[in-house]
């Protein structure tokens, strides 16, 4: 495919190979933009910010409709698309179009209902005679920086509240997966976006992710990825405002009263799909030692019966890792859990960029599966004594995107939901669920700032202040 900069969808002599993580074969090829091509979209983006600025609310909210119906129309296509360069399978991916047209569609309400307040001045010492009240303003040119584990919805994230907002946009995909978000440029195009209100530039990170933020043209940066990306992209960004959404590695508590038949089904649920490549995906389950060896008995049969193969095949449960280093890397943390006395029950094994979804019992809190993020399908168990105990071991971490617990006592779950530092929490679910209207954001290291459409619409707008001096 080729990319979208300065009005104009382009090719390049230099050029990055798709890949389908699934047998390894190039699907598509895209531009590897340059830094003048960087320097033409922010300089297009600068120009398209001032025209769409100039749009109503709500004919940014037809546009955003339009986009939606089509996403919808084309949906079959999309999730093709996504299968294919993602690895996902084809109903998750289908799944995640659906997602994609929710997000555009609340962007699109958002539109609607941009607005300020009346601030009471008369309640200040002094300023009766004065009037205030606030505006709300796009920020000008937002930078979208997007992931490879879900390469629709998350571009509709960034893209859509910040055409609602009427700012421009320039969309730097992942580059193992552009093809989504070059699609979702030409959808929103034919919606009757302005031509230089959306870029979509293809390349690597650390060429054009950095010129991108570090230009003093972007006002506003939105990135979902990594905490070491996001603290590199923080650096470069300067003053400017920046959502982060980072990593984690999410824990689930399971106290005495669960029911493990509902646990099971949803650490299989919440542990393994996407092949684990969740920011959200339950990594880390926090038994209780009256129920721990049941719920590992209950689990692994579970874990077992999740088949792997052609993500494409309707039969298929979990399809393969991203890329054949990533399975390498989950295999490496695997063997040294191992090696420092876990127990592998299920799984273990790789074959190319396959990883078996494996259960791994008696992790320690230290070991390397439990206190990073593995970002793939596997789920460490370990034994607690209290819920005391469990609440410390959950906010062991420097993460705190999503946590959830099982129990049917209110006040357990209360206390859970005041002292786990986390900024989504699941009372009888795993931490891996989003509505696409929730806000939805981490604490400490697992970044700031919220997404949701009404949420980042206030992220990437600025607020003014009016004040009335009356006679």
């Amino acid at each position: 495919m080729k990319m979208y900069v300065g009005g104009k969808w382009l090719e390049k002599t230099d050029k990055l190979e798709v890949l389908n993580p699934f047998d390894n074969t190039v699907i598509d090829t895209v531009p590897r933009a340059s830094m003048d091509d960087v320097d033409r979209a922010l300089s297009t983006a600068a120009e398209g910010a001032k025209a769409i600025r100039r749009t109503s609310g709500y004919d940014r909210f037809l546009i955003l409709k339009k986009a939606a119906e089509l996403l919808e129309q084309y949906s079959s296509d999309l999730a093709r698309i996504i299968t294919l360069e993602e690895g996902k399978i084809i109903s998750e991916a289908r799944f995640e179009v659906s997602r994609a047209v929710q997000t555009l569609t609340l962007s699109a309400e958002e539109a609607k209902r941009l607005s300020g307040e009346m601030v009471p001045l008369d309640g200040a010492p002094g300023a009766g005679n004065r009037m205030g009240f606030t505006l709300r303003i796009p920020c000008g040119v937002v930078v979208a920086i997007s992931p490879f584990n879900f390469p629709l919805n998350l571009v509709a994230h960034k893209v859509g509240p910040a055409l609602a907002a009427g700012n421009s946009v320039v969309i730097k995909p992942a580059t193992d997966t552009p093809l989504s978000a070059l699609r979702l440029t030409e959808i929103l195009l034919e919606a009757g976006v302005p031509q230089p209100a959306i870029q979509c530039i293809t390349g690597y990170g650390s060429d054009v992710g950095d010129a991108l933020c570090s230009d003093p043209r972007v006002r506003k940066i939105t990135f979902t990825g990594s905490r070491d990306v996001g603290e590199r992209i923080c650096r470069k960004a300067g003053l400017k405002k920046v959502t982060m959404e980072l990593g984690s590695n999410s824990p689930l508590i399971i106290m005495p009263d669960a029911d493990l038949e509902k646990v099971s089904q949803a650490i299989v649920a919440t542990g393994y799909s996407n092949a684990g490549q969740v920011c959200i995906s339950t990594q880390r389950v926090l038994a209780l030692r009256p129920i721990y060896e049941e719920l590992i008995s209950a689990l692994s049969p579970q874990v077992e019966s999740i088949n792997t193969g052609n993500p494409l095949d309707e039969k298929t449960k979990m399809g393969p890792m991203i890329r054949e280093k990533e399975a390498i890397r989950v295999q490496s943390w695997v063997e040294e859990a191992k090696q420092a006395g876990a127990k592998v029950l299920v799984g273990g094994e790789r074959k190319g960029s396959f990883f078996a979804p494996t259960l791994i019992a008696d992790v320690k809190p230290q070991m390397r599966i439990s206190c990073e993020e593995l970002f793939g399908p596997a789920v460490a168990v370990t034994p607690t004594g209290t819920i005391e105990e469990a609440i410390s071991l959950a906010n062991d971490t420097h993460y705190g995107l999503s946590a959830g617990i099982f129990t049917q006592n209110l006040d357990w779950a209360l206390r859970f939901a005041r002292e786990v530092d986390a900024g989504n929490l699941h009372i009888n679910w795993g931490p891996q669920w989003r509505a696409d209207l929730m806000p939805y954001g981490g604490l400490k290291e697992s970044g700031f700032g919220k997404e949701g459409p009404k949420y980042a619409v206030q992220e990437m707008s600025e607020l003014k202040m009016v004040v009335l001096h009356l006679s």
